[in-house]
């Protein structure tokens, strides 16, 4: 991602974020909805989300990743959240929020769009699991082990 595509994705969280402190709704589920299944709904992220969300959260666990819960809350608490998507960001389950935040979350996705169509980056918008799945397998920490075969040396006599 480049400089001006992350700014302007900062951007976009940052005017979601500014419309939702102006309503200010309230939390009543403390953390249940980041269990998908169990709250009856899926977690779709953009890819431009899903690529600030994986350089910037640290996983607490490994995959495979399910459509489940959201591996980053742990002990009811998100460990994301400075990093956290969109639909983290705009979802509250107070009803008098629900027309707005339909509102906000459509403007959210029109910028990220626009953005994705000013670039030429294309549109990815998929379930958070797809993203965490598809990511590049980290390498091991550990550099001393030695590699599993052996390349022979060439002999030289003197």
């Amino acid at each position: 991602m480049t400089d001006d595509v992350r700014r302007a994705v900062l951007a976009v969280y940052a005017a979601a974020d500014a419309a939702i402190a102006a309503v200010g709704p309230r939390c009543d589920a403390s953390g249940r909805c980041c269990h998908f299944t169990e709250y009856g709904h899926t977690l779709f992220i953009s890819a431009f989300e899903a690529e600030l969300l994986l350089a910037g959260a640290l996983l607490c666990t490994e995959g495979p990743f399910s459509r489940d819960g959201c591996p980053y809350q742990v002990n009811g608490l998100c460990t994301a959240r400075e990093h956290r998507p969109l639909g983290c960001r705009i979802y509250f389950c107070d009803p008098s929020f629900q027309d707005r935040m339909v509102e906000i979350t459509e403007e959210s996705l029109a910028a990220l769009k626009r953005i994705a169509d000013e670039h030429g980056t294309g549109w990815h918008y998929a379930p958070l699991h797809h993203f965490l799945n598809a990511r590049p397998p980290v390498p091991p920490a550990d550099t001393m082990t030695p590699p599993e075969t052996r390349v022979p040396l060439t002999i030289v006599s003197d």
